[in-house]
């Protein structure tokens, strides 16, 4: 087994999932749910999110040919997504719904939804993460490589899930005000990014 790497899909995978920079990005799609609530979704964010990640570790690439889909063409989509859920939170369409919805108890259906789109796609798993996890395949093509492949991207899924809870007990410390403040930042932060995704997409396949 080569150390070297090893430590590269460590540091590749960390970087482009991001662990610390999605705690403020789990509060403000969650915002309104309680804390019960908040450790169902991360629960269950961070099981799709290592589902994905395992089956495109073991046949990215394959899956991707057999729709006829290249990596650029898949970062442009989940750029648009990306931007989408940014616009909603800069302009508090979020906020509007949670408080359309105040009087009654959030659904299961709704924290199942909220686990699927955007936590786990793509926030998660999204277009960069994936991306170097096909890439990163390619270096780890023996069975064995594999599973260390997976052990890495495990062990990365219980930090992020980790830091969502911890994120979850700052909420408590922010307050209305922090938590506006915070989600509408955050939203533009976001907006730049799934700009940017769109951006290396598009360039990709121009180049291409």
């Amino acid at each position: 087994m080569n150390y070297d790497l090893l430590v590269n899909a460590v540091v590749t995978l960390f970087v482009t999932i991001d662990p610390p920079g999605l705690a403020p990005l789990f509060l403000a799609v969650t915002t309104g749910m309680n804390r019960t609530e908040r450790r169902q979704v991360a629960f269950r964010a961070t099981t799709i999110a290592f589902g994905v990640f395992v089956v495109f570790a073991l046949a990215g690439t394959l899956i991707l040919s057999l729709f006829g889909i290249t990596l650029p063409a898949f970062r442009v989509a989940g750029g648009l997504l990306l931007f989408w859920i940014a616009f909603e939170m800069v302009f508090e369409r979020r906020q509007e719904r949670h408080e359309n919805t105040a009087k009654r108890a959030i659904t299961q259906d709704e924290i199942h939804s909220v686990s699927v789109f955007p936590l786990a796609i793509p926030l998660l798993a999204g277009p960069g993460a994936i991306s170097a996890t096909i890439l990163l395949s390619g270096d780890f093509n023996e069975p064995i490589q594999r599973t260390a492949l997976i052990a890495i991207i495990f062990g990365i899924i219980v930090v992020t899930y980790g830091v969502f809870l911890i994120a979850e007990r700052v909420d408590g410390l922010l307050g209305e005000t922090g938590r506006t403040v915070l989600t509408r930042l955050l939203g533009v932060i976001l907006s730049a990014l799934a700009v940017q995704f769109v951006a290396d997409g598009i360039k990709a396949l121009i180049e291409a």
